[in-house]
C-alpha cells in the first residue's frame, strides 16, 4: 500500500509530453520535438575539460553535502556581480539540479497547513513540492496576453496561513519577464505580510527585447533576508543531464539544506561540481553570449512563422526559450462541435496529424495554453512551427467551412 502523499501527486505533464513525443519517434515516425525543456547544444569546452580533468584526477569521493567550498565561493562571486550585493559561500548550497534546491526550501520552510501563493500558468513542480511538504498551494491567475500577475490578485490571496510566494521570472511556461516595478511590489507585499519569497531564476540567461533580468534578491532592500534564489547551470550551460543547481539564501536556510542533503543525495555530482567550477574560473562569457544569440535568432525566426497564425495572438516570448500560445479563441470555437476542448486536445492533434511534439497548457494549470520550445535546432524549429501554423489554421478553417457551408434547399412539400 503506497503512502497517502502519493495520492496528492500526478506525474509531471512536461515529462509526459516528452515521453509521448519519444514514443511516437520510436514507432518510426519523423517527429519534430518542440516539447523539450532544454537547448540543443553541448556544454562549453570549459565544462567538458573540467569534467575530464576531474575524472583523471580521481575526483570520485564524497564532498560536503552542499558542495565543495571553492564552487560555493565561485557561485557567491557570480551572484554578487549579478545582483550588485555581496554574497558569501555560507549563503550558497550546491544542489542536484534546481529541483533539489526548491525541495530543500519547501521542506525547510513549510509546515502542514501553511499556504504558498503560486502564479499560474506555472511549472508543475512548484505545487507538487508544496504538497510534498504538507502545505497547500494557492493559485493566482496571470492572464494573457502579458501573463504578469496583478498585485491586487496576489494580495487578495494572502491569508493568516500564507507562508511564502513563489516567483518565476523569466517564466516557464509563458516566457513572461516581470519588470522591476512588479518584482518590487511583490517583494514589498512579502515584507508587509512577513512572507518568504522563493524565486526560481533558472532562465535568467534568456531575456530578450532589450530587457535585463532582475533578481528578487536585489529589487527591495528589505526583502533580501526573506528571499531564496534558486538557479542552475542546466539551461545556460546546456548541462540539464548533469543535474547541478544552486540555492542562495540566508545562512540558516543553507544550514537546513545541508542537513537535508546529507540524508538525501549525500552531495551533488562531484564531477559536475568540478566541471562547473572550471568554467566559472576560466570561462570568458563567450559561450553564454553565443547561446543567447542563437536562441534569440531562433526566437525571431519563430515569431515570424507564428505571425501567420490566424487563430491565436503572438506569444510574449520575452524570456526563456518557449513560445506560449493562448488558444482560448480557437478552443471556444472548436469546443462547439467537439473538435477540441482544451490545449491537451490540440497537443494531441499536433502529435497525431502534424508529427510535432508540444506541451499542453493543462500541465501548467491553463487549459487554453500550448508551449512550444525554440531551443531546438533551426532546421527542426522552422518546419515544426510551420506545421503548427498550418494545422491550427486548418482546424479553424474546417470549422468555418462546416458551419458556413451552404445548406441544400428544402424539398417543397405538395
Amino acid at each position: 500500500m503506497l503512502a497517502q502523499r502519493m495520492s496528492l501527486l500526478s506525474g509531471s505533464g512536461t515529462a509526459a509530453a516528452r515521453e509521448a513525443t519519444k514514443a511516437a519517434a520510436a514507432a518510426g515516425r519523423q517527429i519534430i520535438d518542440l516539447a523539450t525543456g532544454e537547448v540543443a547544444s553541448p556544454p562549453p569546452p570549459t565544462v567538458r575539460s573540467g569534467a575530464i580533468a576531474a575524472v583523471e584526477d580521481g575526483r570520485n569521493r564524497y564532498t560536503e553535502s552542499i558542495g565543495i567550498r571553492p564552487l560555493r565561493e565561485a557561485v557567491a562571486g557570480k551572484i554578487s556581480v549579478e545582483t550588485g550585493q555581496p554574497w558569501e559561500a555560507d549563503e550558497i548550497a550546491i544542489t542536484a539540479g534546481a529541483k533539489q534546491g526548491l525541495l530543500d526550501a519547501a521542506l525547510a520552510l513549510l509546515n502542514p497547513g501553511d499556504e504558498v501563493i503560486i502564479v499560474q500558468p506555472c511549472w508543475p513542480t512548484f505545487p507538487a513540492q508544496v504538497l510534498l511538504a504538507g502545505a497547500k498551494p494557492v493559485f493566482v491567475q496571470a492572464e494573457a496576453p502579458t501573463y504578469v500577475p496583478r498585485l491586487g490578485a496576489i494580495r487578495a490571496a494572502v491569508t493568516p496561513s500564507t507562508k511564502a510566494i513563489v516567483v518565476n521570472s523569466p517564466n516557464n511556461p509563458t516566457g513572461a519577464v516581470y519588470d522591476r516595478t512588479t518584482l518590487f511590489d511583490i517583494a514589498d507585499l512579502a515584507v508587509t505580510y512577513d512572507l518568504w519569497i522563493i524565486s526560481d531564476e533558472c532562465y535568467s540567461g534568456f531575456v530578450f527585447t532589450g530587457q535585463q533580468h532582475q533578481s528578487m534578491a536585489s529589487v527591495h532592500p528589505g526583502a533580501r533576508s526573506r528571499t531564496v534564489v534558486v538557479n542552475a547551470f542546466s539551461k545556460q550551460l546546456a548541462m540539464t543531464g548533469w543535474r547541478l543547481g544552486y540555492l542562495a539564501a540566508p545562512r540558516e536556510l543553507i544550514a537546513a539544506s545541508k542537513t537535508l542533503q546529507s540524508h538525501t543525495t549525500s552531495n551533488p555530482n562531484v564531477i559536475a561540481q568540478y566541471a562547473a567550477l572550471h568554467h566559472l574560473q576560466t570561462g570568458d562569457g563567450s559561450f553564454e553570449h553565443e547561446m543567447h544569440a542563437m536562441v534569440n535568432a531562433n526566437r525571431a525566426a519563430g515569431l515570424k512563422i507564428l505571425s501567420g497564425l490566424a487563430v491565436a495572438p503572438p506569444p510574449p516570448a520575452q524570456g526563456t526559450f518557449f513560445f506560449y500560445l493562448d488558444l482560448s479563441s480557437l478552443l471556444a470555437a472548436l469546443s462547439r462541435d467537439g473538435t477540441a476542448a482544451t490545449g491537451d486536445d490540440i497537443s494531441r492533434i499536433l502529435l497525431e496529424q502534424a508529427d510535432v511534439g508540444s506541451v499542453a497548457g493543462g500541465s501548467f494549470g491553463d487549459p487554453n495554453g500550448l508551449r512550444l520550445s525554440f531551443g531546438v535546432p533551426r532546421d527542426q524549429l522552422e518546419p515544426g512551427l510551420t506545421r503548427v501554423v498550418e494545422t491550427l489554421n486548418a482546424l479553424d478553417g474546417d470549422r468555418t467551412a462546416a458551419c458556413c457551408a451552404p445548406q441544400p434547399e428544402p424539398i417543397a412539400q405538395h
